[in-house]
């Protein structure tokens, strides 16, 4: 699929990401083709992309207006970015709670499916990740798997985030992202992935 991105958003998003314009950017289990701006999904069976792809277009857009900003090296919820706390509830459902009622009872598997997405694991809570999405927005997810308790997930942002997007496209990131992660669950469990 070729995406709907003006060749001047493909060069931005080139600069932002410090590739050459001619060269293939990675990100989420997606490739993107800097110079043509087609797309593969490295989940899909095919490569064929989905619904999801639109979403992502939509972000990229937004994201080419961005200026590059050194992270801030502070995490934060979402409910801390400026304006965030009034979306924070629905944030929960939508980003949040998904990825504990997934992933809570195998906290492994976050683990394995964040590889799949350019992930790296840390050494937080029982199962935790950090997942770069665009070149100076990462994601990190901190699970606790379920217990005595129901399982429980952080999702924190770098403070820098929101130089990059607006905080209701970093709302969107984040479940974009989720939604990602447990495709990648389902790829792990039906085993037509091999995680390295």
């Amino acid at each position: 699929m070729k995406f709907r991105l003006k060749p001047e958003e493909l060069q931005r998003i080139a600069q932002l990401v410090e590739a050459e314009k001619d060269s293939i950017y990675c990100t989420l289990g997606y490739s993107l083709n800097l110079e043509n701006g087609e797309l593969y999904d490295h989940l899909s069976e095919d490569g064929a992309v989905g619904l999801e792809a639109q979403v992502l277009a939509i972000l990229l857009s937004h994201y080419a207006t961005a200026e590059a900003t050194p992270k801030a090296g502070k995490l934060v919820k979402y409910g801390d970015l400026p304006g965030g706390h009034a979306y924070e509830k629905a944030f929960v459902n939508r980003a949040v709670q998904p990825i504990a009622d997934a992933f809570g009872e195998s906290p492994a598997e976050l683990i394995k499916a964040a590889k799949m997405l350019g992930g790296i694991a840390l050494d937080v809570g029982d199962a935790a990740v950090d997942i770069p999405t665009f070149q100076g927005i990462s994601l990190v997810y901190i699970l606790w798997q379920k217990s005595e308790f129901p399982a429980s997930v952080t999702v924190l942002y770098d403070e820098s985030a929101s130089h990059y997007l607006p905080t209701e496209d970093l709302a969107v990131i984040a479940e974009l992202t989720t939604s990602r992660l447990l495709k990648a669950q389902s790829l792990i469990r039906d085993k037509k992935l091999e995680i390295r």
